[in-house]
Order: C-alpha cells, then structure tokens, then sequence
C-alpha cells in the first residue's frame, strides 16, 4: 500500500504503460483516474485495475489540447479534491506510422505537419499536463509528476526523428522542473523505457524472434513488459523515492550500456 489515500492521474491510460500503472497504482491503495482518448479502452484499463478491490475510473481526454487537459485536471479535482501524482504515459511510437504515414520518418522526410502532430501529442502534451496539475500541487503542499521518456531521447536513431525529439525535450523538461518546483515539494522525475511489448512498437517486436538480432538489441534479448516499467513509475510515484528529483531511470535490459 505504498500509495494508500494518494489520487493519481495516468495518461495514456488506454494501453501499454499507462494500463499497467492503473492497474499497479490502484493495488497499492491510490485512488486512480485514466485519462486517454479512446472511452472502450479506458474502460477495459479501469476493469483490470479494479481487479482485487483497486479504486478507478476514467475520464477521456485529448491530451494534444490545451482545453482538453484543463478540463481533464479541474475534472479530477472537483472529484477527488486534490491530485497528489501526475504519470504522463501518453505517446505515440511506430505504430502511429500506420495511422499516419510519414510521421515516424527522418528529418529529411518528415512533413511539417507530421512534425508537429508527433511534437504535439509526445511533448507538448507533457507541458500542458504538467502546467495544469503544478498549482494544484502547490496548494496541495506537494506531488510527484513522472514522465514516461525513452532511451530514444538520448540515442541517434535513423528514423522517428520527431519522436527522438519529443522524448530528448520530455528528459530534459523534467530536470528543468525539477529545479523549478522542489521549493513547493514537487518532486518530478523520469522514466527513459527500451523496447518494451505494447502496442506502440508492436510492429518491430517480431526482431526478438531471431537470437542473433535479439541480442544485439538488448543483453537480456527480450522487450520489457509494460508491468516493468510501470514499477518505475511506482517508485518514483511513492515516498520510496523522496530524495530523487529531476533523475531519469533507464529501465531498457542494458541496450544502451553499449553506447
């Protein structure tokens, strides 16, 4: 019950990371509140984290608008008083290539448009969370914000530039913040996964099933599980980790050691 009478607000609720920080953040006593932008997804999250007696709900939102995220923590506030810890799982990966051709390209070959849809949804969906949940924390005395980065944001990859770039600016808008808000007890922290098995890189997980290729990836030649990296967000969530502020936990097997 590390998280007992604490309220946290999980973007990218839907799926992946978000879903597992639901589900991991209500078994440890928070009053949880998913926030993503497809309602029949929302809804299987708050079933899996009510499982056991977990307390849950959902509220969808688009976190890409600056309403939408106003409205999304004035909601919660009105609902539960206060919001003691922001985890903004929010993202788009790969996958989103599928939906939206070009947008997982190099700078070369990135349309603008596609630059700042990505940009839009992976980075300034953060700022937009983030302003809106810090005076509410500051009233409250304090909060933890976690975002969920990746180990793209400080690794040269060919493609996915625009997504590089959103995770390199969520990295080092978290240790801006940090020093900004420990005055007010906001401690805000990172997390910076690997391949991790969701949807998101769903599309390029089939590399682990050739063990040559899979230890190249990574030492442990396996993806992460999303549980995996929602136990970091948990313990930069609780009070485990009160002294860590503006640190970026890379949770990825070991593939970037062999930078």
């Amino acid at each position: 019950m590390r998280l007992e009478s604490k309220v946290a607000l999980i973007t990218g609720a839907g799926t992946g990371v978000g879903r597992a920080c639901m589900r991991i953040f209500a078994a440890e006593g928070a009053t949880v509140i998913g926030a993503g932008r497809t309602q029949s997804s929302l809804d299987e999250s708050v079933a899996n984290a009510r499982v056991g007696g977990g307390t849950a709900e959902s509220i969808p939102a688009d976190i890409s608008s600056e309403d939408a995220c106003e409205q999304l923590v004035a909601d919660s506030i009105a609902r539960h008083g206060r919001i003691d810890i922001l985890v903004h799982a929010a993202s788009v990966g790969y996958s989103w290539a599928q939906r939206s051709p070009d947008s997982m390209n190099d700078v070369a070959t990135t349309p603008l448009d596609k630059w700042r849809e990505v940009m839009g949804i992976n980075l300034d969906g953060y700022f937009l969370m983030t302003r809106a949940v810090i005076p509410g924390m500051k009233a409250a005395g304090g909060g933890s914000i976690v975002g969920v980065a990746s180990i793209s944001g400080f690794l040269g990859l060919p493609v996915a530039h625009a997504y590089c770039a959103a995770k390199a600016g969520i990295i080092n808008l978290t240790r801006s913040m940090c020093v900004a808000y420990a005055k007010d007890n906001i401690r805000v922290n990172c997390i910076a996964p690997g391949f991790i098995d969701t949807p998101m890189v769903a599309s390029v997980l089939n590399a682990f099933d050739d063990p040559v290729v899979a230890e190249q990836l990574t030492p442990m030649r396996r993806p992460g599980t999303p549980e995996e990296m929602a136990n970091g967000c948990l313990y930069f969530a609780s009070d485990e980790s009160s002294y860590c502020n503006g640190s970026v936990l890379v949770i990825d097997g070991g593939t970037s050691a062999r930078q």
